[in-house]
């Protein structure tokens, strides 16, 4: 697909001729991998060492075999289905040998990202009982601290390297593994059965648990088509961690359904160069990285890389500033189209090719799925009123969307109700369906009778260049209720002084609303995030509130 294909879409007619059809019986990694595994040579994965920057071909073939090796070991280890599995894997091509190869099991896998401590990883294993904890080689030392700990592991695998105590050495277990795997050797699987679990990130409570089943992989079929447009001739590379569903989203489902190659670069930290120079060396063409990302780029020249690969780039893992998006639409040609979605659901809300982008709006509901902005009760708000993003639920269930938190009555029972999931974010709808983020709904400030949401203000202060991050928090005022609080980050360079303060907040006052300008403003090296990166605007308000002066 081209630029210029894009623009064929019809958004209206996509939702009216809409179809997907789950089928009783489904296994991803049989039905979606194995099947383009038999396309002969079809590049699935580039993978990018970190220390050679050597890239290394794999084939749906190879993804297919290793998994059914690392399968076959399952099974030698007596795991049946529903048994759990903690995974600890960073970007490499095992990562993808191990979830596919619980998947052909049954085993339910519930991968974490690589910075969880030895006290994360003792929590996921007791909170579901996992069974066996598969790791690779830097992890080891976590585990051993915790395992002492957690009474229903019985099996722990190293992906690779020297293995100490009864440790198992995953490359070579699968040495000598057949590759092949009969989908009869286990008892096929419902569309239903539990097929991952991921943790929430965890902004406001401890990490709850959400279970995927097989039918939400196929679910992601919509997030493919219409949000991220991937076909069989793209290069897609997501930025990403492997322990969040954005990976499941940027690196798994959607880029495999469609037969897309996919970069793996398992780099530490950021290098701006380094990835833009990737792009132009791999003729990237679908592109997917955090706002963050985005700006880092508006801030360089990057004429001097050749990115004419790029038809396509995606925004994700927070909302999408209209700043960024206009610096990357002058130095690269592309818009960036936002979409919006959760652990708990397949892409629902986006920005689609053809249609047009209102710069920081999260754009309309995807095909399939009803999601609208409605009140406390169930009841839709009016256009420009704020309220909860929601998706209806209808029966058959809504496509992608999960079914409750594991063994968690009463989240489940707070995020579903009136007929509808709550998401837990808020949002406006203008009059022709656009929607538009606020912010949690927690987060919503509410100063001298008006409603203001953290992102819009925050969004006006990146634009000021001496601002390169900032959090916007409601702080307790006796006279207004809450006012408005900024902790900002300052670009390199930049003094904070009482100039600069006064300098900012007129700027505020000119960008957007007067009023939801920032009261008071504290500048910070560093803001609190969690270990996906978002950060956690619930400490700031705390601090905020800690001690209450008037403004």
């Amino acid at each position: 697909m081209t630029k210029k294909d894009e623009l064929s879409f019809d958004y209206d007619q996509a939702r009216k001729n809409f179809e997907l059809t789950i089928p009783t019986e489904f296994n991803f990694a049989f039905d979606v991998v194995g099947k383009w595994a038999k396309t002969d040579n079809k590049t699935a994965l580039i993978t990018i060492d970190k220390n050679s920057k050597t890239p290394t071909y794999h084939s749906y073939s190879d993804l297919d075999k290793n998994s059914n090796k690392f399968a076959n070991l399952l099974l030698d280890l007596e795991c049946t289905k529903q048994d759990f599995a903690f995974v600890m894997i960073p970007r490499k091509a095992a990562w993808y040998h191990v979830l596919l190869g619980c998947m052909k099991v049954g085993v339910v896998a519930m991968p974490g990202t690589n910075l969880l401590t030895a006290k994360d990883i003792e929590y996921r294993i007791n909170r579901s009982g996992a069974k066996l904890a598969i790791v690779t080689e830097e992890h080891i030392e976590k585990v051993n601290a915790i395992r002492n700990n957690c009474p229903s592991l019985e099996h722990l695998i190293t992906v690779s390297g020297k293995t100490t105590d009864d440790w198992i050495c995953m490359e070579d277990a699968c040495l000598n593994a057949s590759s092949d795997f009969e989908r009869t050797k286990v008892s096929l699987n419902k569309a239903t059965d539990p097929m991952l679990i991921y943790f929430t990130s965890g902004t406001t409570s401890m990490p709850k648990m959400v279970e995927r089943d097989h039918a939400y992989a196929l679910a992601h079929t919509i997030t493919q088509k219409y949000w991220m447009t991937l076909e069989e001739t793209d290069i897609h590379w997501t930025l990403t961690d492997t322990g969040w569903a954005k990976a499941a989203w940027g690196l798994l489902f959607p880029p495999l359904i469609a037969g897309s190659t996919i970069i793996l670069f398992d780099s530490e930290g950021f290098d701006a160069d380094e990835h833009l120079r990737i792009i132009q060396d791999y003729k990237i063409t679908t592109f997917c990285a955090p706002p963050t990302v985005y700006r880092l780029f508006a801030q360089m020249d990057v004429s001097n890389y050749n990115l004419s690969s790029l038809r396509h780039c995606i925004g994700a893992g927070e909302p999408l500033n209209p700043e960024a998006m206009r610096s990357w639409k002058t130095a690269t040609g592309c818009d960036i189209y936002d979409g919006y979605g959760q652990t708990e659901t397949i892409n629902i809300v986006a920005n689609y090719p053809g249609m047009e982008i209102r710069p920081g709006s999260m754009g309309k509901p995807v095909p399939g799925l009803d999601v609208d902005i409605i009140d406390d009760e169930g009841k839709l708000c009016p256009n420009d009123v704020v309220g909860h993003i929601a998706v209806k639920i209808t029966n058959p269930h809504p496509l992608g969307l999960f079914f409750g938190y594991f063994k968690d009555k009463p989240a489940t029972d707070f995020a579903f109700r009136n007929g509808w999931y709550y998401t837990g974010d808020t949002a406006t709808r203008d009059e022709d369906g656009y929607i538009w983020f606020v912010g949690r709904s927690d987060d919503i400030i509410s100063s001298a009778g008006y409603r203001i949401s953290p992102f819009e203000v925050e969004s006006a202060l990146i634009e000021h260049p001496a601002v390169q991050e900032s959090a916007v928090v409601a702080k307790k005022d006796d006279l207004r209720g809450e006012i408005v609080k900024a902790y900002v980050i300052l670009a390199p360079g930049e003094i904070a002084t009482d100039n600069l303060t006064l300098e900012i907040q007129n700027f505020v006052k000119k960008v957007t609303a007067p009023y939801k300008y920032p009261r008071e403003i504290e500048y910070r090296d560093q803001l609190p995030k969690t270990i996906s990166g978002k950060i956690r605007r619930v400490e700031l308000r705390e601090e905020a509130n800690s001690v209450n002066t008037n403004s």
